[in-house]
């Protein structure tokens, strides 16, 4: 009996770490320097957002992290800093739930910033109850999609001055969940499933960004997506705690074994920032740092097109 335990382990334990470092997924390969460029990360006090910002950091850029909860990115801008070896790291006020707070962060960074070589669209909120943003958007909506939209726009003249220069915006492989966007009830008010104003969200990155691309053609920046894969981070909060517990004890050992770890899901986000090879690509979805294809209505041209009318005019843009 002892020699087929013995024996067990002696099988199991190298198929178990053949098995987490393949559900580890891609890694980003690149050694690019930083040096003497900027780079802005929304989220960046937690999971993803955090571990891209120290990658960054460390090859030497200029890190803006832009944050709602300013204790925690001062918590987290020391971390970066440490680990990093890198002291030029700021932390700058940003509530994407507030169109007031996009425009005045933006209107500070265009104001103290002479360049911005790379955003990074990155914090989100996840299958939350039904809420309104300050501007009585649907949260999720509004947070992942809308707040995103503007900031970008925003920041596009300072892109643009900067290029080559380029904007990631973290998706999910949600989006596949949603057959289309619902444009008759986008704030939720008719019908709301918190899975579905997810997976919508994280489609209308998807149509954002390939429209994006299409208009930034030939100006030097360039606008990727991507899925980060399963990742164990502060997404997962608004989980009811008793089904939250009761799925921790049941699947724990198998959410060790495929569940990333924020460093793990940070990588895809640093390919597209970095990557040499990714110089002049744009309009793409990525997963484990390699191009992956997004569902059929994420590539819905006239959809992403309207998509963007409907955006620019409930966040005040002109079109």
């Amino acid at each position: 009996m002892v020699f087929y335990i013995i024996a067990l382990v002696v099988v199991s334990v190298p198929v178990l770490y053949l098995l987490r470092n393949f559900f580890k997924g891609g890694v980003c390969k690149s050694t690019a320097r930083l040096d003497g460029k900027t780079v802005i990360i929304t989220g960046a006090n937690t999971g993803i957002g955090k571990e891209t910002a120290k990658d960054l950091a460390g090859r030497g850029a200029r890190v803006i992290l832009a944050c709602r909860d300013l204790e925690k990115a001062n918590q987290a801008a020391a971390e970066v800093k440490k680990t990093s070896g890198n002291q030029n790291v700021i932390v700058k006020k940003l509530d994407l739930a507030s169109l007031a707070s996009v425009r005045e962060f933006a209107a500070d960074i265009n104001k103290e910033e002479s360049r911005l070589d790379i955003l990074l669209n990155n914090a989100g909120v996840m299958w939350c109850p039904y809420m309104k943003t300050k501007d009585g958007f649907e949260m999720q909506f509004g947070v992942n999609h809308l707040g995103h939209f503007l900031l970008t726009n925003l920041l596009l003249d300072l892109l643009k001055k900067s290029a080559p220069s380029r904007i990631v915006t973290v998706s999910s492989m949600g989006h596949a969940f949603v057959k289309r966007v619902c444009f008759e009830d986008l704030n939720g008010e008719k019908s709301y499933n918190t899975m579905h104003a997810y997976s919508q969200s994280k489609l209308a990155n998807i149509l954002f960004t390939r429209e994006l691309s299409k208009r930034l053609e030939g100006t030097g920046v360039t606008a990727n997506s991507l899925h980060p894969g399963a990742v164990d981070t502060d997404l997962s909060r608004y989980i009811p705690r008793i089904l939250w517990n009761i799925l921790y004890a049941v699947l724990y050992p198998m959410w060790m074994l495929v569940l990333k770890m924020p460093k793990d899901g940070a990588q895809t986000s640093i390919h597209c920032a970095v990557a040499e090879e990714l110089d002049g690509v744009s309009g793409l979805y990525f997963s484990d740092c390699a191009v992956k294809e997004p569902t059929s209505q994420a590539k819905d041209d006239g959809v992403a097109k309207k998509l963007w009318e409907v955006s620019a005019d409930m966040v005040g843009l002109d079109n």
